[in-house]
């Protein structure tokens, strides 16, 4: 037994890094997709076609809990849906028409902050000063970045969508603890996907484009369904149950990162002293408070 343990433990130490290296590009990546996507299709069918295709690769782990779904539980999957999907998902589109996608990743970062202060406000979860001196920082840092100006960019719109995305997923992330505890994690995923799905069409119908979007665009739309979506949700619990959830995490670090790196090389995005110092308070902010969260 011992000498199982000893041969396969190389092999997972060696492969945990390079799938926390991937999702965390993956996660990056979805805001350059959105950048190129958003325009041609708008934010409401743009995210239509992402939940809807990251709801489809879901769906047999929620099929294979089906006996946990009821009235009540489909009320928790829309509510849900709409936080962690359907409304930060068409904010984060809405933002990536009028600035670089490097804006949206270093907002993203902020979910972790909004987490810990619903959590405090809510539900009257305690958080020692030294986070509470983080999440400070990382507010500062949001004021930092929507001062930031770029030629033709609507930098302060953007980051300001951004930052309403990740108070959604701050509300979502609390909601899904407490009321999906009991439900397999890639089945409550597929749930919330699909109630957004649904919550969000009539708006996507409303405003379907009527000029078909290039090859570019349905393709990076494709890929934020399947890849950032589906497949990275599917690697990333897979993930929390071989190392945990604290390890898993420091994925989400990479993210605004490789967010800045996609749009610096891939669509010339260069990103300005602004945005490298707000990004630099708010992901040290971050690292603080999760650090922080963990040790209590």
């Amino acid at each position: 037994m011992s000498q199982t343990i000893a041969s396969t433990a190389p092999r997972t130490d060696w492969l945990t890094p390079i799938e926390l290296l991937l999702l965390g590009a993956i996660w990056g990546g979805s805001f350059l997709f959105m950048r190129v996507a958003a325009q041609p299709f708008g934010p409401f069918a743009l995210v239509e076609v992402r939940i809807v295709l990251g709801a489809l690769i879901l769906l047999p782990f929620l099929w294979r809990a089906r006996a946990q779904v009821d009235a009540k539980r489909i009320a928790q999957f829309a509510i849900v849906g709409a936080l962690n999907s359907a409304i930060p998902f068409s904010l984060f589109a809405w933002g990536a028409e009028r600035a670089p996608a490097g804006i949206g990743a270093i907002a993203n970062s902020l979910t972790v902050l909004f987490a810990a202060l619903v959590g405090l406000l809510v539900y009257g979860e305690r958080i020692g000063l030294r986070r509470a001196l983080a999440m400070l920082v990382g507010f500062i840092g949001v004021v930092v970045l929507m001062s930031g100006k770029i030629a033709g960019s609507d930098v302060f719109s953007a980051a300001l969508a951004g930052t309403a995305a990740s108070a959604c997923y701050g509300f979502a992330a609390n909601f899904t603890k407490r009321w999906f505890a009991d439900v397999p994690p890639l089945a409550a995923v597929a749930g919330t996907l699909g109630c957004g799905a649904l919550l969000l069409a009539p708006f996507a119908l409303a405003t379907w484009p009527a000029q078909s979007p290039s090859q570019a665009a349905w393709g990076s739309a494709i890929a934020l369904g399947v890849l950032c979506t589906g497949i990275a949700y599917a690697v990333f619990f897979r993930l929390i149950q071989r190392v945990g959830a604290a390890r898993a995490t420091t994925c989400t670090y990479l993210v605004p990162l490789f967010g800045v790196f996609w749009g610096w090389t891939l669509l010339a995005e260069t990103p300005t002293a602004t945005m490298l110092i707000a990004g630099a308070m708010i992901l040290g902010s971050v690292i603080v408070s999760q650090r922080e969260g963990q040790r209590r």
